[in-house]
């Protein structure tokens, strides 16, 4: 987690329950709390104009998400949707600033999440120059195996879907699919009961 419940919760914090699929929040709304998962996952997503959902990422339990929305007075970029039920801490803005002030080192802790995130979406932007999905597939399950600091060949499962990972890297779900069997097949992954193993 980034920053302790228990400490959220000492100065203010509360516990909002969103069931799959309930905004969280929307494009365009006004920033007004500090939002940590305690359970869950969100998908952080635009729609584009032609209908379809582009993800930009999928925070779960322990993550916080549009946290630099707190630091500036602009609305929100993206939409913020429950992808299952989930269990979201809020902490007020302005009580957030408060204990920052007061903690300094959760001010490190905040910006070290933030430049991991940094750091993968300058390497997912980087997959869409890619034309090939093997390889725009192979970067963004490798950089989450490395991530989550797993090593050994086959040991991490991939925690998002093939439509979560079409929409995460801007392919079409039949693209990704005939990518997965050919990844398969080229050894560069394991697929057991549907599921995708790096």
């Amino acid at each position: 987690m980034i920053i302790c419940e228990n400490l959220l919760f000492s100065h203010g914090a509360e516990v909002h329950n969103y069931k799959s699929s309930e905004y969280i929040f929307r494009e365009e709304g006004t920033p007004k709390h500090y939002l940590q998962i305690k359970s869950g996952k969100v998908k952080l997503s635009s729609f584009l104009e032609d209908g379809k959902e582009f993800i930009h990422g999928i925070p779960f339990d322990g993550h916080c998400f549009a946290e630099t929305y707190l630091f500036h007075d602009r609305k929100y970029a993206v939409n913020a949707i429950a992808v299952t039920n989930c269990e979201i801490i809020k902490l007020e803005k302005q009580k957030l600033i408060e204990l920052l002030l007061k903690k300094p080192e959760l001010i490190l802790n905040l910006y070290s999440y933030t430049a991991e995130r940094m750091h993968y979406r300058y390497l997912t932007s980087a997959s869409f120059s890619f034309k090939d999905p093997i390889t725009k597939l192979n970067l963004i399950m490798n950089h989450l195996k490395t991530l989550f600091g797993f090593e050994d060949r086959f040991s991490f499962l991939i925690p998002y879907t093939r439509q979560q990972l079409a929409s995460l890297t801007g392919m079409r779900i039949e693209t990704v699919i005939r990518a997965i069997k050919k990844m398969e097949k080229q050894d560069i992954i394991k697929i057991d009961n549907s599921k995708i193993y790096i």
